[in-house]
Formats: structure tokens, sequence, C-alpha cells
């Protein structure tokens, strides 16, 4: 199979995967205890009133008539309105994804430039003092959640030590945003020179990208580890032994370059976890993210946002898995004939 059908092929295999969703995010937010309206009309509404703006939400309507009504919003681009900022849920998103996609690549990075040569060094020195203390930290990363790690940062660098600011957001109080371009704050700084606001992004970036990473760097280093080992008892491994070829050759270029073929996936399922998962990192670090809007969302019980924010980790998912899927079958075009 060539790669455009392969491609062609997988898109078509999203669209009942993305309805499924929409319908799952429907029913799920539909079942959830509240009223939307009230939230909306205030708790001192009176019934007359409150019954006014059900029927102006669409709400006495049947379940199929709803649904539907939700999915033409959702074509048009339309999510809904936000009872607790008063502006458009999509506006909201736009204006706080870009903090979670900084949280979320500089996770990802710090993950991946510590746990892939970790693992490595863990599979070559197998049963030494590095390969405990790297099976060590793994154990560590998986069994300590991710809100205890950033409570514990920000006890030992923030209070004790002072190295660390205080939990504030994306920037310190003193320091203006830098232009919108990307809406990184790290990346816009560097593309207009402001070199304020570059070390204050990454000034306070350092902790949470720290909690998030340590927490998904354990399952990176031992998927690296477990696949090393298995590349490095092959016979093809054995024979550039045996064949005298430089040690670094082998391990950093023939096994390595092996063993990342399955760190594709873990990579998008990191992605994945890091877009949706970092809701507690950013309540903890105050971080303006999608997270912490949902979160304040549901304490509100304002189901817009929060049925907007089940949509997108669903979608997210949905997408890093076709990115992977297509990325597999440009590193190993076997699988296209699967």
């Amino acid at each position: 199979m060539g790669l455009g059908r392969y491609l062609v092929h997988r898109l078509l295999l999203v669209i009942p995967t993305l309805f499924g969703v929409t319908l799952i995010t429907f029913a799920l937010t539909y079942l959830l205890p509240g009223n939307p309206a009230l939230v909306k009309a205030g708790p001192l509404a009176t019934p007359e009133y409150l019954a006014e703006m059900e029927r102006k939400m669409g709400l006495d309507q049947p379940v199929h008539v709803q649904y539907w009504r939700y999915l033409r919003g959702l074509l048009r681009g339309d999510l809904g309105e936000s009872a607790t900022t008063g502006r458009p849920v999509l506006e909201d998103f736009f204006q706080r994804i870009p903090a979670t996609l900084e949280l979320t690549l500089a996770s990802l990075l710090i993950a991946a430039a510590i746990g892939i040569p970790l693992g490595v060094l863990s599979a070559v020195y197998r049963d030494t003092p590095v390969d405990h203390l790297s099976r060590l930290a793994g154990v560590a990363g998986v069994a300590m959640p991710t809100f205890w790690t950033g409570l514990l940062l920000l006890f030992v660098f923030f209070y004790l030590l002072g190295v660390a600011p205080p939990p504030l957001g994306r920037l310190s109080p003193d320091v203006s945003p830098p232009g919108r371009i990307t809406g990184l704050y790290v990346v816009d700084a560097l593309l207009t020179g402001n070199r304020r606001a570059v070390v204050s992004s990454l000034y306070q970036l350092m902790l949470p990208a720290a909690t998030l990473g340590f927490a998904v760097m354990a399952p990176l280093t031992r998927m690296v580890r477990a696949t090393m080992l298995e590349i490095l008892e092959s016979d093809f491994i054995k024979a550039a032994w045996a064949a005298g070829i430089p040690p670094s050759r082998i391990i950093y270029g023939d096994a390595l370059r092996n063993a990342l073929i399955p760190v594709i996936t873990l990579l998008g399922v990191i992605f994945g976890f890091l877009m949706a998962g970092n809701v507690v990192v950013e309540m903890v670090f105050a971080w303006p993210g999608i997270g912490n809007y949902a979160v304040t969302s549901l304490m509100s019980k304002d189901s817009g946002p929060i049925q907007s924010f089940v949509l997108f980790v669903a979608v997210v998912y949905v997408l890093v898995n076709l990115v992977v899927d297509v990325v597999y079958g440009l590193v190993d075009p076997r699988i296209r004939l699967r």
C-alpha cells in the first residue's frame, strides 16, 4: 500500500472515532448532575426566568434534538458560552491552549532528554549501580503523584532554598507578556527579542515542567531500557561487535535507532497524557492552561467548558494516534502492508 492510500485509510478511520467521541462526550455531560441553565441564570433566578433560560439554551427539547444541535455547533466551531467568563468557550480555549502546549512541550523535552539516555545507559550497564539508580528513578516517577512531586519541589526549591519563583503563573507579576505570535511565551519572547520575558518565562516554567517531566520520564526510561536489552542480544548487534565496529556506533547508531521505533508510540501517548493530564500541575502552580480552566468550570458546574475539555482531550488522543500511525508508516514501510 502506498503512503497516500495508507494516509487516506487512516483518515477515514478517524471520522467514526470522532463521531463516537462526540456522542460519548455529550452523553456524559447530559448525565452529570446539575442544571446548566441554573448556573447561567444564577441561584436567585425565579422559576419563570429559569424556564425561559432553559428554552433559550434548548434544554427543554428531546435528547436527540439537543445532540443534533450540539453536533451542528461543533461543525461551525461553536462550543457554547462559558457562564463563568461570559465569553465563548472557543475563545477561552484559544487563549489558554498555548499555556498548556508550552508546559507539555517543555515537560516532554525534559523527559526525552533525560529518559532516553538514562534508558540506554541502564541497558548497556545492566545490573550495575547505574542500572539500579535508573530503575529506582523509574519506580519513584510512577509511584509519586504529580501533585505531591509539585508540592515537594515547591517546598524545597521555593520555600527552603529560595531559588525557584512563587507559583504565580507564566510570568513574574512585574514582567509584561511578550507580543503574541505563537502564544508560547518563551518562543514569542525570543522572536521579539524580549530578554526579560525570556528569563522570566523560563524561570516560571522550570518547576511545573520538571514535575511533569519526572512523571513521564519513568515509563520512557523503562521502555528504552527494555527495548535496548532486547536489541543488544540480537544477532546483527553481536555480528557488529564481532566485526570490530566502534562501540559508540553500535550502541547509539544501530541499537538505539532500532530501539526508538516503539518509543515513537510511547512519545505520542505521553504527549496526549501531558495535554490532558496536567490538570493537577496547573492547579498547583496556578498555570493558566485549559486544565486549570476545566477545574474552575467544574467547581462552578459550568457544563460548556467541561464538555469541551473532554472533547478536546479525546480529539488530541485521536490526532496523536493518527500522527503516530503516519510516522510509523514512514519509518517502517512494512506497516503499510497490514
